[in-house]
């Protein structure tokens, strides 16, 4: 169907003291949001996600600040966002909702989650692919926003630690903004155990397995890339998918 306005030129022509000029129809901006909607591979699970359904908590009213002045002064950001956090405290959130308030702005975006590009990479490798590696990685590094979900969730490897680091520091030196999210902290929290409702240190004695560090899991030289290239937002609280999600299902 023809847009009524233009007839599908994208341009519409007005006239001003007698002068013809053109501007853009509104077609022309909804026909490219639509495009670069469906290019950012944001998941169905995800395409909720907004800044207007995020409900911020004292652990993550910064990040939610933070996320907010991203989107408000871009393209003038020199560096992107590690989300970093326990699961279900939001960081997958406000990484989509940041996508989506940027695609309203004409900026191309893509998401992966990190196992899954890795996959999708290796699957290539197969003689029965019709995919080339840069048929994957091309739009990695093309993108303006490139948000790289669940990082450090596969572990390492040094065929994982070479392609990650051929992927950041490709986007790093073209000086294209990439936003990750991680569970993985950079420090082990100190050991603690709750009692009467308050959080008291474990006895030194006590086992308890150590869960390891973003830096144990991507490689030390992928961490310091990632202090240059992104500013570190961490996020805390209660795994929102256990409290709200669980009391919500009706059977």
């Amino acid at each position: 169907m023809k847009c009524e306005k233009c007839a599908d030129t994208t341009w519409i022509i007005f006239e001003k003291d007698g002068v013809s000029y053109a501007k853009r129809c509104d077609c022309y901006f909804k026909n490219k949001f639509e495009t670069l909607k469906d290019s950012a591979q944001i998941p169905e699970r995800y395409s909720h996600c907004s800044f207007s359904n995020f409900e911020p908590t004292r652990g993550t009213e910064d990040a939610f600040k933070i996320s907010k002045k991203f989107v408000e002064v871009f393209p003038d950001v020199e560096v992107g966002l590690l989300f970093m956090g326990p699961p279900g405290v939001g960081k997958t959130h406000l990484a989509v909702a940041i996508m989506k308030e940027l695609l309203k702005k004409g900026v191309s975006c893509l998401f992966y989650d990190f196992r899954d590009l890795l996959q999708k990479i290796q699957s290539t490798f197969s003689p029965d692919s019709s995919e080339e590696e840069i048929d994957i990685l091309g739009p990695v590094f093309d993108a303006e926003l490139f948000v790289l979900d669940e990082l450090g969730s596969k572990r390492s490897s040094p065929w994982v630690e070479e392609i990650l680091f051929y992927i950041i520091n490709s986007r790093y030196n073209s000086k294209k903004l990439t936003i990750f999210t991680t569970n993985f902290l950079d420090e082990v929290p100190k050991k603690k155990k709750e009692a009467h409702g308050f959080l008291q240190d474990f006895n030194e004695e006590e086992p308890l397995l150590k869960e390891p560090t973003l830096e144990e899991r991507i490689g030390k030289r992928l961490r310091s890339r990632l202090y240059e290239m992104c500013k570190t937002v961490r996020m805390s609280g209660e795994d929102f998918r256990k409290k709200i999600k669980q009391g919500s299902y009706r059977f």
